[in-house]
């Protein structure tokens, strides 16, 4: 069939199968352009199917030569119904390492679950024994615990409503957005989707069935981001759900033997979950110009790259105060951050092209989804039913 964006809010309701696996095959290039990594051999991603965790799958397979497992928790096609995003890039992810002789298997499903948890374990213990890198990436609206609650997150602040400057991405118009105070069983809701419990569950589990090696490294994501962002995210509902991710690196680091954890706070980009964020794609828009201009621009694939090169496995492991891991050195840098504040101060409808990246942020949106490649052909019919070759198999 012939697949075309469909946009609902701020995610897509189709993906295109080409595009996705267009969108793979560049960072894989990418991470082949680069120098090899003398790191990671064995690595599990938790949240491996789009944006940084896909990008941490692609660097460690293609840039360590490391065999992977991932998990996702994406959908098939069905029907008229295309599989999602994630679905095919991890289709793609799993034919290009195939053909480079690199080990891929994938498990599709709930990472919140146990039953996910076992499946895993057993996957480890089959094929690779032992893991020595794990990657929490797992971005998600809502968690289902155990006993069959379920937890919602919230973006909202944690003190009094927000107002700020936000855009309508689909007229260019600036306008103002409150962003409401959460209550304190929101807040509650939020850090058991968002903090830490789940990553220290995982690394609990998999050190009990003694599935990791001794020495290991785990790492899990945040962001940080300026002042103009901090009363809705820093300080706000999601911010106390990174702050529990923080103190759970500190517990995993002294109640899990043989496991050194890590938080990296990433630089801000387009994600699923990033364009959601009231103001954030205002000012990702911004930071684009800003960054594109000095020729400091990243994308989630030279963040995860640098991340294992620079970082994980450079001889000096550089950390800040708080012992986080700071890949969002480029976006916080002074120059960058005050020629940010200069645009986000005069910016307004007649100047919103001029004073921000538009078009860099919608390329990058639909690029997500498979959409925008200059060489793919998007009148083409294609075939939507992809298999995964590990999960079909």
């Amino acid at each position: 069939m012939i697949v075309e964006p469909k946009v609902r809010g701020f995610i897509c309701t189709t993906a295109h199968a080409a595009g996705c696996r267009e969108n793979v095959k560049r960072q894989i290039d990418y991470v082949k352009s680069q120098p090899k990594v003398d790191g990671a051999k064995k690595v599990l991603v938790i949240g491996a199917s789009t944006g940084y965790g896909l990008a941490s799958r692609i660097s460690a397979a293609f840039g360590c030569g490391a065999a992977t497992i991932g998990i996702i928790f994406d959908k098939e096609a069905n029907g008229n119904r295309t599989a999602s995003a994630g679905w095919y890039n991890t289709a793609a992810f799993e034919e290009f390492a195939q053909q480079d002789g690199i080990y891929a298997k994938t498990i599709n499903g709930d990472a919140f679950s146990q039953e996910i948890k076992d499946k895993t374990i057993a996957l480890i213990k089959k094929d690779l024994g032992k893991v020595d890198l794990i990657v929490y990436s797992l971005a998600s609206p809502r968690r289902t615990d155990t006993d069959g609650t379920v937890y919602s997150s919230v973006l909202k602040t944690t003190g009094a409503p927000y107002t700020n400057k936000t855009i309508d991405l689909r007229t260019n118009m600036i306008s103002e957005i409150t962003i409401p105070s959460a209550t304190e069983e929101e807040i509650a809701a939020t850090v058991k989707v968002m903090g830490g419990e789940d990553w220290k569950d995982w690394i609990t589990a998999l050190k009990a069935a003694d599935v990791i090696e001794d020495g290991a490294m785990t790492v899990a994501y945040s962001y940080i981001g300026p002042a103009l962002t901090h009363p809705m995210y820093l300080n706000g509902s999601i911010g106390m759900a990174k702050k529990h991710l923080y103190k759970t690196a500190d517990g995993i680091n002294s109640q899990i033997a043989g496991v050194k954890a890590y938080v990296s706070v990433n630089k801000a980009l387009v994600t699923q979950s990033s364009s959601a964020i009231p103001v954030v794609p205002l000012y990702i828009s911004i930071l684009y110009k800003v960054m594109k201009a000095k020729g400091t621009h990243e994308g989630c694939i030279e963040q995860m790259y640098r991340l294992l090169h620079e970082r994980l496995y450079a001889p000096q492991l550089a950390v800040d105060e708080q012992g986080l891991i700071r890949i969002d050195d480029w976006e916080m840098r002074q120059d960058v951050q005050d020629e940010v504040t200069v645009l986000w101060q005069s910016i307004c409808d007649e100047n919103v092209k001029l004073h921000a990246d538009i078009d860099g942020y919608w390329e990058d949106f639909y690029q997500m989804f498979g959409f925008h490649f200059p060489n793919i052909c998007y009148s083409d019919e294609i075939e939507i039913d992809v298999k995964i070759p590990s999960i079909n198999e």
